[in-house]
């Protein structure tokens, strides 16, 4: 569907970027042309990536640690992404989930999923338009969100709340940074199957089996049709789009509001007391 020069000389950073849809992007985007960064919290999986994906591609990727929770890590690791050269765009994917019923849900629980979604994609949002602002630099950013974001959903309420900020910064910064030449746009996906978010958001057969039966399309999506979503929201090609969610779920949410809603009707409470999240310490 692209050409395989679509992304050439436009250098792309990715939170959260070592694994899940993050390297899926990045796969993409080298296969494309670009320079990709990627960043995280965990070195080892961020090298490996690396080291993975620019073998198979022979594209430029480079990683960096970033706790996009704390400012002083994300204004460090924009310091330094700045050295090799400013980006031209940022995708905002790093987040956290938990499935629980809100009443049980504490306050270490619910801004461990804030923190990270809300706060982290505004610090590394904030870092990068005040240089490309002062740089009088055109650029893009694009965050992942969920069709939950206005929908709302039952059992995942600091991810929707979360989410639901993510999206009014995207519309709100695409008003006010359109006249720089920033555009801002996000996507919401449906259920994308990755190692670990999965298994702690449906960490049961029966939740997992009755998820594909809530989409119209009748299957889950792949990692590469929203890769390819992406490439299309960071192209020249799409520039005149800012201040849009694209949805790519299958149907899932026509079909019935709430990402997660339904999983109260195939939960008991010996279910609940399984995935219960265990305190630390």
């Amino acid at each position: 569907m692209f050409r395989q020069d679509l992304l050439a000389g436009k250098r792309l950073a990715i939170t959260g970027g070592g694994s899940g849809l993050g390297r899926a992007m990045a796969q993409r985007f080298l296969e494309l042309g670009a320079e990709v960064v990627i960043c995280g919290r965990r070195e080892e999986v961020l090298a490996e990536t690396a080291e993975a994906l620019g073998a198979e591609t022979g594209g430029p990727i480079t990683w960096h640690v970033c706790d996009i929770r704390d400012p002083q890590s994300v204004e460090d690791f924009v310091a330094w992404l700045w050295q090799g050269g400013a980006p031209d765009g940022l995708v905002n994917n790093a987040a956290g989930n938990i499935l629980a019923r809100s009443q049980d849900l504490s306050h270490r629980a619910f801004d461990a999923v804030v923190n990270i979604v809300l706060k982290g994609t505004a610090y590394m949002t904030l870092a990068c338009g005040k240089r490309w602002i002062a740089e009088q630099r055109p650029a893009n950013v694009l965050s992942i969100v969920t069709s939950y974001a206005w929908t709302g959903s039952g059992y995942v309420l600091p991810s929707a709340m979360a989410k639901a900020g993510v999206l009014a910064m995207t519309q709100s910064l695409a008003a006010e940074w359109g006249p720089h030449g920033i555009r801002l746009n996000a996507i919401a996906p449906g259920p994308f199957p990755t190692p670990g978010a999965w298994d702690r958001l449906l960490p049961m057969d029966k939740l997992r089996d009755e998820i594909t039966k809530r989409i119209p399309l009748g299957r889950v999506g792949e990692h590469r049709e929203l890769a390819d979503l992406a490439t299309y929201l960071l192209a020249d090609g799409s520039g005149y789009v800012t201040g849009d969610v694209v949805t790519i779920d299958g149907g899932e949410w026509l079909k019935g509001a709430g990402q997660f809603t339904w999983v109260g009707d195939l939960m008991d409470e010996e279910d609940w007391a399984a995935i219960k999240p265990k305190k630390k310490g």
